[in-house]
Parts: C-alpha cells; sequence; structure tokens
C-alpha cells in the first residue's frame, strides 16, 4: 500500500517543502478549514531555520514527496521549559496527490520512533483549538489532551489557541512488560 522511505530533509528541498506545506493549506481551505494553516504563511527560510535548530523529515514515494514533518527538541512557546524528554511534532503534511490513504499515521509512526530513538519518552505536538477534526484524528492515534495553550504566537503574526497533545512512548525495559 506505502512504499515509502524516509529520510532527513536537506536545504535543497525547501521549495518542495514550500510547495507541500501551500498545497495541505489550499486543501484545509477547499474542507472549510479555515483557522489552521494560509498559503503562503511560510518560506523556504522557515524551513531552512528549523533544519538548522531542529530536523525536517520527508517520505518519499518512488522519486516523489509523499509528505513531510518538522521535529523539534524544544517548543517552549507551547509548552513552556520543559525537561528533554520529548520530542515536538509540527507541520505533518502529506501530498493528496502522492500519498496513499494511512499515509500521515505512517509519518506520525516514523516521528514516534525518531524521538524514541533520541532516548526521549514522550511525543507532543499541538493542534489549533479550533480543528476538531485534526484533535480528534490525533487523539485516535492514541495521543492525549494535556492542556492548552492561549494565543500561542504564529508565523502570520496573529496568535491562536491550542490543544496541546502527548504521546508517550513504550519503553522496551523488562519491567514494563514490552
Amino acid at each position: 500500500m506505502n512504499d515509502l522511505r524516509f529520510r532527513s530533509a536537506t536545504e535543497a528541498d525547501s521549495v518542495a517543502l514550500v510547495r507541500l506545506r501551500d498545497e495541505a493549506a489550499r486543501w484545509m481551505l477547499r474542507r472549510g478549514v479555515t483557522g489552521q494553516w494560509q498559503p503562503g504563511e511560510l518560506d523556504e527560510d522557515h524551513f531552512r531555520r528549523v533544519m538548522a535548530r531542529g530536523e525536517v523529515w520527508l517520505a518519499q514515494a518512488g522519486e516523489r514527496i509523499a509528505g513531510a514533518w518538522e521535529l523539534w527538541w524544544e517548543d517552549e512557546a507551547a509548552w513552556g521549559p520543559q525537561p528533554p524528554v520529548a520530542g515536538y511534532v509540527h507541520r505533518l503534511m502529506v501530498d493528496r496527490e502522492v500519498a496513499a490513504p494511512g499515509t500521515g499515521r505512517l509519518l506520525l509512526s516514523a516521528a514516534e520512533r525518531r524521538v524514541a530513538a533520541a532516548g526521549r519518552t514522550c511525543v507532543r505536538l499541538d493542534c489549533v483549538a479550533g480543528n476538531a477534526q485534526l484533535n480528534a484524528y490525533y487523539q485516535q492515534a492514541g495521543y492525549r489532551v494535556v492542556g492548552h495553550k492561549e494565543g500561542k504566537p504564529q508565523p502570520s503574526g496573529a496568535s491562536k489557541s491550542f490543544t496541546l497533545l502527548e504521546k508517550r512512548l513504550r519503553t522496551h525495559s523488562s519491567s514494563d512488560g514490552a
């Protein structure tokens, strides 16, 4: 169904990442989701900055990019100062022309594996509070609501309210039976 290869994005992928993000924003707008992303909000410099302080991952189906996500190692804007126990997933996006159904979950699972490989015990993300469908999507993927963040600044300059979600990762110690 999904023959995906995952790789770290490079600066050369920045144009493709902007295109993917803008198309995901247009897809949401066509479905009436207006409070999430807007086309043109992020540029190539955004993705370069994330690559400099975190990670950007691509999923490829053949030679085409099927999806991507950002992985941050801290997110004080949403979560405040935290001990280094989590990875923070941002901008999970799929190319609906390339990706098979279920690709978003595969990307999320790959992000969770990367966080676990880094020795962190949970994955955190935030979702616009008013996007009930996306909040439900993450909860169905095993994330639980752990709080809310009012007035988080956005790339466009406007502030939005977010639901904070977290998923504990299974450890492979003998004490938990995994």
